[in-house]
């Protein structure tokens, strides 16, 4: 497969977007800056915002897919089955971004609805939540799969990214995300937290355009 530099690059510009894009859905069901509670400011969120938050995961999926693109390049210089197997991972977590976001969106309607007919908050997102913790489940095996066979390819200096990319990778910030968060004032605790896991995507994309922003001619068209 052969792509030119300027095509390296803008998935890896996508890959941001899909980051930003659904952080700035999570700030829609989240920010208050006043408020930490995140189940009571989804609870008083606006239709609009709600509805805005669901279109955000929408379009941050597309583009966080487009941004796979990118990652499938740097590692196309490894066998096929690790490179098949970092694009199947990723992207089936990449993909479960938008479906889980999509239950917190029912989290958030029933928060509201509790909160409009002051019903007890925590009774009534129960189901929304449980359904979310399952959906996780079944990413969290991706997420180790993937975690193997980046890390040990990268560090191998099987593919085009340098090692130090292992730093940005996801796995790293998820495994700090308590001690990120823990002194952070209310209104950047709320940003933070609230957005951790798509600021965490932004970061690794962010460091994979950097990493592959002057990649040498040869290896671009070199198979």
């Amino acid at each position: 497969m052969k792509m030119s530099q300027f095509w390296i690059r803008v998935l890896g510009v996508f890959g941001i977007l899909g980051g930003l894009i659904l952080l700035a859905g999570d700030m829609l069901l989240y920010y208050d800056p006043v408020n930490m509670s995140l189940k009571q400011n989804m609870g008083n969120a606006s239709d609009f915002r709600i509805i805005a938050s669901g279109v955000c995961a929408l379009f941050a999926a597309w583009f966080y897919m487009l941004g796979l693109g990118q990652v499938y390049y740097a590692f196309k210089t490894t066998k096929p089955i690790f490179r098949n197997g970092t694009l199947i991972s990723f992207g089936s977590i990449l993909i479960s971004y938008g479906i889980v976001h999509g239950a917190f969106l029912a989290i958030a309607t029933t928060a509201k609805l509790a909160t409009e007919h002051s019903l007890d908050i925590n009774e009534a997102v129960l189901l929304s939540e449980k359904t979310n913790e399952i959906l996780r489940l079944f990413v969290y095996p991706l997420f180790g799969i993937l975690s193997i066979l980046f890390i040990s390819q990268v560090w191998k200096r099987k593919t085009l990214y340098p090692r130090w990319i292992i730093l940005f990778f996801p796995l790293i910030p998820f495994l700090i995300e308590d001690l990120v968060t823990k002194y952070l004032q209310k209104d950047i605790w709320i940003i933070i937290k609230g957005g951790y896991l798509n600021i965490i995507l932004v970061i690794f994309f962010t460091a994979s355009t950097i990493a592959l922003w002057n990649i040498k001619k040869s290896e671009i068209i070199s198979e």
